[in-house]
């Protein structure tokens, strides 16, 4: 049975009402499976005629910073019919590309502190004024915005730029979406619950001392970037590679409306304006039983039980009522006709991240201690270490598929059987290919954390002083994996690094290894011996008090 395509969708630019076309598939189901057909008939040079789903955008950001690569064309869009059309246009000539990271001495560091405001001290029950070396923006889990990682932190004492008589040839590009909204809770808990509750008995409620602020507050946050010129300062000068092949880089994201938009100000901050014609946008559909590396959890039928896929909420729950034991009383206090459970003072540390992200400033903030902060950030350690890091018997798994794609795009070799996330559909020469010096992917944190290797598990009694898996430093908003190519004067082979957020990696992806094809070989042994269709579709069982530190489920 043939289901109707999917009408071409609408998409709003917050510069201009605009509607940008896309290639939409048709969805075609047999015996009980779906498959992806595209409409549109171009050929590809390895065996696949099927072409992309592609956003050809037409936006931009800091016109005039950065002027399209040299050679490349650009259409222009024509200005609201209100306006008068520039009767005199001038060319402007493009300058040299930007290339930091292989050129500059020293390596431009980002603190992700901009437009955002840090409260001057913190609970007023103990009075003290913020410790030297906390920093409360570095202490939300993956609510923090991201931030350069400090040199030697990963276990290796370099920085990222180009180290001597090396030169940079590529780089694969993994990111994480930008500041979001809460979610929405299934359970009721959460910022958004916290405010419904409120409002629920509003009548009866009075706020007074730190929580005053509660008596007229209202939820200003909805449901559901600089990075990207950040990379094009580091690695503009990649682009010429494009220009001299006569070819256009293709970033890919999915199709949920934060990943897009996300995707789209990377480009704009990447590429200035204009956009169009200096870039094809590939948008993978992120639905249930679409495969799709960016968001392999959609296809993975045992990421859905709760026991199996996302169960790191249970060990997160139980730290709360650790760290948060003495808090509810605390603030009570000063909260009449609304009775505080943990779930309530958990969701004001939520809101203070998610409002000073999104509008600066949250009175949130002042509330907790340094050590509740401390304590808030190990809660998401422990939800996403056990819920889809390697404390997951899913996370290899699904993390598996972007690896394969990596090598795939490393060795130029097609994939020859697609067992995985992978998509077999969007694997072609036009929206898959080869041979190019950059590559972007937009993802959610949980892939970038699917396939990031990092050692536990995490007690639920206590934090430990040192860990090497924490969130903020791993999965911050924005963050970003650099798999950066290398050739070097004094190395026969090419060689690889991966940078997590500016810190140079020895962990790497699920095998730490940095020559070129030690990497890819190692890779190759991961791939061989991660069975997608028994993680995500096998029906195994967790014994009492079973962990994996691999993110593989019992055998």
């Amino acid at each position: 049975m043939t289901e109707p395509p999917h009408p071409n969708l609408p998409v709003q630019d917050s510069r201009r009402d605009l509607t940008l076309p896309m290639f939409i598939p048709e969805v075609k189901r047999t015996d009980d499976q779906r498959r992806v057909y595209l409409d549109d008939s171009s050929t590809s040079s390895y065996p696949s005629s099927a072409r992309s789903l592609f956003l050809r955008v037409g936006a931009a950001f800091f016109a005039g910073f950065f002027g399209p690569p040299n050679g490349m064309n650009t259409l222009q869009l024509s200005p609201p019919t209100r306006f008068p059309p520039c009767s005199h246009p001038s060319p402007t000539q493009a300058g040299a590309e930007p290339g930091v990271a292989a050129t500059a001495p020293a390596y431009p560091l980002h603190s992700g502190l901009v437009h955002l405001v840090s409260p001057t001290r913190f609970s007023q029950d103990n009075m003290k004024d913020k410790t030297k070396d906390f920093d409360i923006f570095r202490s939300w889990g993956s609510l923090s915005p991201w931030y350069s990682i400090q040199r030697g932190k990963f276990g290796v004492d370099s920085s990222p730029e180009a180290p001597d008589t090396c030169s940079i040839t590529g780089v694969h590009l993994l990111h994480r979406h930008g500041a979001r909204y809460p979610a929405d809770y299934s359970r009721g808990t959460g910022p958004g619950g916290f405010a419904l509750k409120l409002n629920t008995y509003a009548e009866n409620v009075t706020a007074t001392g730190p929580l005053s602020f509660l008596n007229d507050w209202t939820y200003k946050l909805g449901n559901e970037d600089d990075l990207g010129v950040s990379m094009r300062m580091r690695y503009g000068f990649l682009l010429k590679n494009f220009t001299e092949t006569h070819s256009l880089p293709v970033f890919r994201t999915e199709s949920q409306t934060r990943m897009l938009n996300s995707a789209q100000n990377f480009a704009l901050g990447f590429f200035g304006y204009p956009l169009e014609g200096q870039y094809q946008q590939q948008i993978m559909i992120e639905a249930k039983r679409f495969n799709n590396t960016l968001a392999p959890y959609r296809s993975c039928a045992n990421n859905d039980i709760p026991h199996r896929g996302y169960r790191g909420q249970p060990y997160a729950d139980a730290w709360k009522e650790v760290y948060l034991k003495d808090t509810v009383p605390r603030v009570q206090r000063y909260l009449d006709g609304l009775e505080l459970d943990i779930e309530d003072v958990y969701a004001m540390q939520e809101l203070c991240a998610f409002e000073t992200v999104a509008l600066g400033y949250s009175k949130f903030c002042e509330l907790f201690t340094e050590k509740e902060w401390e304590g808030f950030d190990y809660s998401y350690d422990l939800n996403l270490w056990y819920g889809v890091a390697w404390g997951s018997p899913v996370a290899r798994g699904e993390g598996i598929g972007y690896v394969q794609e990596l090598v795939s795009r490393l060795t130029q070799t097609p994939i020859e059987t697609h067992n995985s996330s992978t998509n077999a559909t969007l694997h072609n020469a036009v929206t898959f290919p080869f041979g190019h010096s950059l590559y972007v992917d937009a993802t959610h944190e949980v892939v970038v954390l699917n396939a990031l290797r990092r050692w536990g598990p995490l007690p639920t009694d206590h934090m430990p002083e040192k860990r090497t898996f924490r969130t903020a430093e791993l999965a911050p908003f924005a963050t970003n994996v650099q798999f950066q190519l290398l050739s070097c004067a004094t190395e026969q082979d090419p060689q690889i690094r991966v940078i997590v957020n500016d810190g140079v990696d020895v962990e790497n992806i699920q095998m730490g290894c940095a020559l070129s094809m030690h990497f890819v070989d190692a890779q190759k042994e991961n791939i061989q011996s991660t069975d997608w269709d028994f993680v995500c579709n096998t029906d195994w069982t967790i014994p009492d008090g079973w962990e994996t530190t691999t993110g593989y489920p019992p055998l």
